[in-house]
């Protein structure tokens, strides 16, 4: 059996390394090991200059001007590139603005509203809890019960566990494609085809999974769809989240919250609401256009390496993490909690150990950083673009240093 290849070897191997020196900070000695780029995405290297000319040229030399010449088109012209760079999405289905919570109340309450009669709505118990609780908080408004999805924290969302959840009563269900806690990608186009089925709407979470791993909307026939840009899309702190709506949906589905950006005239500024007749109506503010640099920049490399390198890389980092894993950290008592395989799973490996807290804060000292998930998982999570196989060797060994001070 021959030996496995070396941390360098695969840096050395890799077709994509070298965008990791195109991203701020990749090479800073204080950061040994960022292992949280599943949560926040380094700042790509073009940010600044990009930030510091649109001070100075749309904003500073155009001023009010731009909204007239390009602004308003912003959330759907940048829409429109993520849908088909990242998305699998044909034009007209993706706009950019808002929070990914707001967003999401948007399309949950659209696709309610959508199916009237219908009593029930469902979501899995183990997904992100403002999935959770917006679903909890919509069936409050509406007068809907939730229907829980029980499945295997380790892995996540199959149709066996969807089933029983689905009846004619169903109006919606909210998926993750990628779970928060173990990874797990769940089969996009199966469960999409079991709710329809059912007579009911899917909405899809892509947070985990947009940038990442290969998402086909339009394939597999998805209804709605929402994710943010700040992880593997990598638009920093605060940046807006997207969401999709098929096309032949975003006549039918009407939003909620009724604002004057999402109006069919916004300067008019008439009496009535009349909703814009694509997919602009999912807007209701002033769109953070500013907001959106960050991730236009980001856009530019998935689209030059290609989401399918992108998603191998992903798959190449985690087998590494869990090999490491296996062979220096099981002898603590670290259990893996993802799945197995690589392609079961997103672009992070959730490992479990009682002093994994302790753990976690020790290594954030030491320039390691991953993040913590309660009640004792330690989440690796390695953006495919900016982080090298060298790294990811720097971070197991320092939670096997760390998991040996404080057990022995």
């Amino acid at each position: 059996m021959s030996a496995r290849p070396t941390s360098a070897e695969l840096d050395a191997r890799d077709p994509l390394a070298a965008y990791r020196s195109r991203f701020v900070g990749a090479e800073d000695p204080s950061v040994v090991a960022y292992l949280d780029g599943n949560s926040l995405g380094r700042p790509v290297a073009t940010v600044a200059g990009r930030l510091a000319e649109f001070v100075e040229g749309a904003w500073g030399d155009r001023l009010i001007r731009s909204w007239d010449e390009s602004w308003m088109d912003e959330p759907t012209r940048v829409g429109d590139r993520l849908g088909r760079v990242v998305l699998g999405a044909g034009p007209g289905q993706v706009v950019v603005g808002d929070s990914t919570s707001v967003l999401l109340y948007k399309l949950l309450r659209a696709a309610v509203d959508a199916r009237p009669g219908r009593r029930e709505v469902v979501v899995d118990r183990d997904n992100f809890p403002t999935d959770r609780y917006l679903v909890e908080g919509v069936a409050a408004e509406c007068g809907l019960e939730v229907r829980w999805v029980e499945a295997h924290p380790d892995a996540g969302v199959t149709a066996d566990d969807l089933v029983p959840a689905l009846g004619p009563r169903t109006a919606l269900v909210l998926l993750s494609h990628v779970a928060f806690r173990s990874g797990h990608v769940a089969d996009g186009a199966a469960l999409t085809t079991l709710v329809h089925d059912a007579g009911a709407l899917v909405v899809w979470d892509l947070s985990h999974s947009a940038g990442s791993v290969e998402v086909e909307l339009d394939a597999w026939g998805a209804d709605l769809a929402v994710g943010c840009t700040y992880k593997y899309l990598n638009g920093g702190p605060g940046s807006p989240a997207f969401a999709y709506v098929r096309a032949d949906l975003v006549p039918e589905v009407q939003q909620p919250l009724w604002g004057w950006m999402g109006h069919a005239d916004p300067f008019a500024m008439g009496p009535g609401y009349e909703p814009a007749p694509g997919i602009r109506r999912m807007l209701t503010g002033t769109p953070p256009v500013l907001a959106m640099q960050p991730l236009q920049a980001m856009l530019d490399l998935v689209e030059e390496a290609g989401m399918p390198a992108v998603r191998a890389k992903a798959m190449a980092l985690t087998e590494h993490a869990v090999a490491l894993a296996d062979e220096r950290l099981a002898t603590y008592g670290v259990r893996l909690a993802s799945p197995r395989d690589p392609a079961g799973r997103g672009a992070h490996v959730m490992l479990e150990h009682p002093a994994f807290r302790e753990v976690t804060a020790l290594l954030w000292q030491r320039g390691v950083v991953p993040d913590f998930r309660p009640p004792s998982g330690l989440r690796v999570g390695l953006s495919p673009l900016s982080t090298s196989f060298v790294e990811v060797e720097r971070g197991i060994d320092a939670v096997a240093t760390a998991l040996g001070e404080l057990t022995a």
